[in-house]
């Protein structure tokens, strides 16, 4: 990893959060797989340069903030008040209310460019458990671009995942995806 050594801040500005959910149930036809992006984050990547597993990343998320990017299947395009909808039944479901902001908090990297581990405690909902993102480094230029992917379940949370009537669920498990750029040495 030849990131520049320091702190470095990330958000939307040099990075991307992406939740992809998946539908299910007798319904699924009618309903959307769909990639949500936050717009609202930020976090901060401390690097450590000569010892990389020295190296450190928080990161809090506006749950509030996710927006659909993408919609796929379903019988037809999705409305505005259909997108509307999504966003509260996300909030509902999120107890957005009471718990504002999603947060990562890393516990260790290991590996070596350009496929790492970066395991952390995620808080979503005010349940909190570990997590392994797996870290993909490639180089451009002057910068290092950093993609995390990893799946999560809501129930891993005590999250009940959204159905409507029981016919439309959205399954239990979740894609999640963050890239980042940061300054090469």
């Amino acid at each position: 990893m030849t990131i520049k050594s320091g702190s470095h801040g990330i958000g939307p500005e040099n990075g991307k959060v992406t939740v992809s959910t998946y539908v299910g149930g007798m319904g699924a036809k009618a309903g959307h797989d769909l990639v949500l992006e936050a717009t609202k984050w930020q976090g901060t990547v401390t690097v450590d340069a000569d010892n990389p597993s020295a190296t450190t990343i928080e990161v809090s998320i506006d749950p509030r903030s996710l927006e659909i990017v993408q919609a796929s299947g379903g019988v037809k395009p999705l409305s505005d008040k259909d997108r509307g909808d999504i966003a509260q039944n996300a909030d509902k479901t999120l107890n957005t209310g009471k718990y504002p902001e999603i947060t990562f908090r890393s516990t260790a990297v290991s590996g070596n460019a350009p496929s790492l581990a970066l395991k952390g405690d995620l808080t979503v909902s005010g349940s909190t458990r570990p997590v392994t993102l797996d870290v993909t480094v490639q180089e451009a230029a002057g910068e290092t671009r950093l993609t995390g992917r990893t799946k999560l379940s809501h129930s891993d949370f005590g999250i009940k995942p959204y159905s409507k009537m029981g016919v439309l669920k959205i399954k239990d498990e979740v894609d999640v995806e963050v890239s980042v750029a940061l300054p090469s040495a």
